[in-house]
C-alpha cells in the first residue's frame, strides 16, 4: 500500500512512511527526558512533528537534511495537524528518489525554458535583446534558471519557481504597460527577466532550499547586476545610460530601502516593476498559504509574516454563510429573460435577506412591471 503524501495526513490514522527532516531540536520534558521537536516534509508540504518516547536511543543517528522512515500518527493540537512519531530510523539517500520530497512547478521547465526564450525573441531594441540573448545562451546561467526556486520561502520557492514567476511578471508587463503611456515594454520586460537572476546563485536548491556562502555574504541584487555586467560587456557598444537604467531596475525592484532595494525606483518602468512584481509574490504567497495552512477547523490561516496577516479562507467562509442561509453558497444562474429579484418571487420565493428602503421599492417597481 502506498504511503501517503503530508498533505493526505489524516488525524489519528497510522503512518509508515519516509520524510524528508527540514529541522531537529532536541529539547527536554518537565522530567528531564529528552524529546524531539522537528518538522518533516515531502514535496506536498511540511508538519510539525515530535517524538517523545525512546528519543536517546536515536536522537544522536540523524540530522537536519537527512532521510528517515517512521512510523506515527497525525493527531490535533490547539487546531493544528502535528505528527507524533513512534519510531524511526535514517534511511540512505541512495534509496530515496529526491523528487518526491522537493516541491517543484507543476509546469514543466523546458516548456517554459521555451516561452522566455521567445520572449526574447520579441524585444525589438537592438542593445537589449542581445543582452537578454548573451544572458541566456550561457548554458550554465541557462541550467539553474530553469531550476532555481524564486525564494527560500516566501513565494514561489519549489524547483523552477523563479522561472514560473518571471514569466507570470512578463504577462503582467504585457497587460498593464499598454495603460500607461510613455513606458518601454522592452525595458519593463528587460528587468522582468533579470531582477532575480541573482538567485541562481544566492541559494542552493540541491538538498533542500536554503542560501549559499555567496548568497549570504553578497546577496542576489549584487550577484544579478555581477551576472549583468558580465554579459552586457559582450555586447558591443552596449549604451552605458541604458546599462543604467538595467542596474537601477535590479537595484530598486524591492521598492524600499527598509525590504533590501539599494535604491527606490526613480523612474516608471522601475516602479512598474516593483509594484507588478510584489503582486505576483503576494499572490502567490496568499495561494501557498491557504494550500497548505496548518489549522485544521477555521475560516482563517495561520498569521503570515510575508503577508504581514492572516488570510480568510473565502471559499470555506463562503460555504458557511451559505449553509446559514439554507443554500449552498453557490450562486446560479437565473432563468434567462428574468431578474434576479423577479425570478425569485416568480418562483414563489423570498430574497434570502431582509431588504432595504431603496430594495423595497425596487422589489415593487418590478412586481408592477410584470403585472
Amino acid at each position: 500500500m502506498k504511503s501517503p503524501a503530508v498533505s493526505e495526513f489524516q488525524p489519528n490514522q497510522t503512518v509508515t512512511t519516509v520524510l524528508l527532516v527540514h529541522s531537529k531540536e532536541i529539547r527536554q520534558k518537565k522530567n528531564g527526558e529528552p524529546y524531539l521537536s522537528m518538522v518533516l516534509g515531502d514535496r506536498t508540504g511540511e508538519i510539525d512533528s515530535k517524538m517523545w518516547d525512546n528519543v536517546a536511543e536515536v536522537m544522536d543517528t540523524f540530522e537536519a537534511g537527512d532521510f528517515i522512515k517512521l512510523r506515527g500518527q497525525p493527531t490535533v493540537y490547539n487546531n493544528r495537524l502535528q505528527f507524533t512519531v513512534h519510531k524511526l530510523i535514517k534511511v540512505d539517500e541512495r534509496e530515496i528518489d529526491l523528487a518526491l520530497f522537493f516541491p517543484a512547478s507543476k509546469r514543466d521547465p523546458e516548456e517554459m525554458f521555451s516561452e522566455l526564450t521567445a520572449i526574447v525573441s520579441g524585444i525589438s531594441n537592438s542593445h537589449l535583446k542581445p543582452l537578454l540573448e548573451a544572458v541566456f545562451r550561457d548554458a550554465e546561467v541557462a541550467r539553474k534558471y530553469r531550476r532555481a526556486p524564486a525564494a527560500k520561502s516566501i513565494h514561489h520557492a519549489y524547483l523552477s519557481g523563479l522561472l514560473e514567476h518571471v514569466l507570470s511578471l512578463c504577462r503582467l508587463c504585457r497587460l498593464v504597460a499598454p495603460l500607461y503611456e510613455g513606458v518601454d515594454l522592452d525595458l519593463l520586460l528587460t528587468g522582468a527577466m533579470l531582477h532575480d537572476i541573482g538567485k541562481i546563485d544566492e541559494l542552493t536548491y540541491e538538498r533542500g532550499f536554503s542560501y549559499s556562502n555567496e548568497g549570504q555574504l553578497v546577496g542576489h541584487i549584487a550577484i544579478g547586476l555581477r551576472i549583468v555586467n558580465e554579459k552586457a560587456r559582450q555586447v558591443r557598444d552596449f549604451p552605458p545610460h541604458l546599462l543604467h537604467l538595467v542596474e537601477h531596475m535590479l537595484l530598486s525592484h524591492h521598492g524600499k530601502l527598509e525590504f533590501g532595494s539599494p535604491k527606490v525606483p526613480l523612474f516608471r518602468e522601475a516602479l512598474m516593476l516593483h509594484y507588478l512584481d510584489d503582486l505576483d509574490s503576494k499572490m502567490e504567497c496568499m495561494r501557498h498559504l491557504l494550500e497548505h495552512d496548518r489549522k485544521v477547523e477555521s475560516d482563517w490561516t495561520s498569521y503570515s509574516a510575508s503577508l504581514e496577516r492572516p488570510v480568510l479562507k473565502k471559499d470555506r467562509y463562503m460555504g458557511a454563510v451559505g449553509e446559514e442561509n439554507g443554500d449552498s453558497g453557490v450562486l446560479t444562474p437565473e432563468p434567462a429573460g428574468t431578474s434576479g429579484l423577479s425570478s425569485r418571487v416568480a418562483q414563489g420565493g423570498r430574497p434570502p435577506r431582509p431588504m432595504s428602503l431603496f430594495g423595497e421599492r425596487l422589489h415593487s417597481a418590478l412586481q408592477d412591471e410584470e403585472e
